[in-house]
């Protein structure tokens, strides 16, 4: 069985160009701090721009991104020199932004062919049930998947409310991410570790008592916040639609390819072949392929056979899912020297960080795993740094899953739930952000988000380590 899931995610993740290899690997701890301006400018420019300069960043965010990517890549190329930078360029790419990007636009899709229809209407116990709902399927059907599922009818639901933007954000911590915490499925970090050699249902055998505090103090205080807004806003009128069809589905089959997409997903993980194909010099194991081709028909399929009237109804547009793309690419680029200083562990220039985690005694310090991961995976992306931080623990899935179960357990929540502490912690987030702003919810920026979770989810992470991770 371990020998499978090793061969799995060697197929998974396609390998370097043979003629690179060599350069593929570098060592990041003699990379001076600043190369991560360009990943600190990116993160900038999301938090800023869109606050001092909106027209402009609405219309060249993309350019802006790429230009950041540029100014990491052109460097390096000429330091290091082109085979290096070139060999770092497709590992990003075609290892972790494509796969990445495929999965994505197939469950934006495949979710935004599917309109729930009935009189919904935004009271706080209904908003506060579809946040529970939403918690439920994350990890079953992804963070990705149920969030963009619920998002649009949640938004939907409370048209006529004045006060919307806490309804999203709370839908942020719940539904994009601390939902996603129980299953491989919900998560890519806990996908990670599944293809390492941790057990499917190892995470939720061990955070399940700390996911349930997390949410239950969340819903319970939603419902708090939401029910003072709705009583301070007064009994408003609804606005009359057509839709007064008692709630239901159109567009379900998307359902059926839903459930195609996790399936995917999952037989990439568990599917052994020593079949490689070689593309432009770079090797791909057949799962993973198979699994990139799948999800690029369903979404072609979703596409074909959803009626007009259900995305229209369901205001579908793929401004959202071009800013996550855009934005998203220059991230993966500008991280990679970000990623190799950590992978450097105490050697790196990063090193504190790395020793931070261990006890005077040599042993793992499951309190402070759990804040290293989970501030990290609030700016970086949180599969690498979940490996990273696996890594630094020994690596051993079987001493990890055992002797070292709280360390374990302290990556993967730190890894979940603090993708819920900025804009960028998690994929879901701006895609959330996107849709609620096209549908006219005036979102907090970069930094008025990070007064909500500074607030709320700080003070609840604190609390956390205290009844967890001690």
């Amino acid at each position: 069985m371990k020998k499978s899931l090793r061969l799995a995610a060697a197929a998974l993740l396609p390998l370097m160009f043979p003629a690179l290899a060599s350069a593929a690997e570098f060592n990041g701890a003699t990379l001076s701090p600043l190369w991560g301006v360009p990943f600190a400018g990116i993160l900038l420019s999301i938090a800023l721009m869109p606050l001092l300069v909106p027209s402009f960043w609405h219309h060249h965010y993309g350019k802006v991104s790429a230009a950041w990517a540029l100014a990491f890549l052109l460097p390096f190329a000429v330091i290091y020199g082109v085979p290096l930078a070139g060999a770092q360029m497709v590992h990003a790419l075609v290892e972790e932004y494509i796969p990445f990007i495929i999965l994505l636009t197939a469950l934006f899709t495949v979710a935004g062919g599917i309109h729930i229809r009935g009189n919904l209407h935004g009271a706080p116990g209904l908003n506060t049930a579809i946040l529970a709902i939403g918690a439920v399927l994350a990890s079953f059907m992804g963070t990705t998947g149920a969030s963009m599922l619920l998002i649009r009818p949640l938004i939907r639901a409370n048209d006529n409310r004045v006060h919307r933007a806490h309804v999203v954000v709370f839908f942020i911590f719940i539904v994009s991410n601390a939902g996603g915490s129980l299953t491989p499925l919900g998560d890519p970090p806990l996908f990670l570790g599944f293809l390492k050699g941790v057990d499917f249902f190892w995470t939720a055998q061990h955070i399940l008592p700390d996911t349930l505090f997390i949410l239950a103090v969340l819903l319970g205080l939603f419902y708090l916040i939401d029910r003072h807004y709705y009583r301070k806003e007064g009994v408003l009128p609804v606005d009359p639609t057509p839709d007064t069809k008692r709630i239901g589905f159109d567009g379900a089959i998307n359902f059926v390819l839903l459930g195609g997409v996790v399936a995917l997903v999952l037989l990439s993980g568990f599917w052994k072949s020593p079949v490689t194909f070689d593309i432009y010099g770079s090797k791909m194991g057949l799962p993973g392929l198979v699994r990139d081709v799948g999800l690029i028909a369903i979404t072609l399929l979703s596409l074909k056979i959803t009626a007009a009237k259900v995305h229209a109804d369901n205001q579908f547009e793929w401004g959202p899912m071009a800013e996550v793309a855009k934005l998203f690419a220059g991230i993966f680029l500008t991280i990679i020297p970000v990623i190799a200083m950590l992978k450097a562990g105490t050697q790196g220039p990063f090193g504190a960080i790395v020793a931070a985690v261990t006890r005077a005694d040599g042993q793992p310090d499951p309190a402070m795993y759990f804040w290293a991961t989970g501030i990290l995976s609030s700016f970086l992306d949180n599969a690498p740094t979940y490996l990273v931080f696996f890594n630094t623990a020994g690596g051993d899935p079987v001493a990890l899953m055992t002797t070292y179960a709280t360390t374990l357990a302290a990556i993967s929540a730190g890894a979940v739930f603090m993708g819920a502490n900025t804009y960028i912690g998690n994929a879901p987030n701006l895609m959330v952000k996107a849709i609620a702003e096209s549908r006219g919810v005036r979102m907090p920026s970069f930094f008025g988000y990070m007064l909500w979770s500074g607030a709320i989810l700080i003070p609840l992470f604190v609390a956390t380590t205290f009844l967890f991770f001690r």
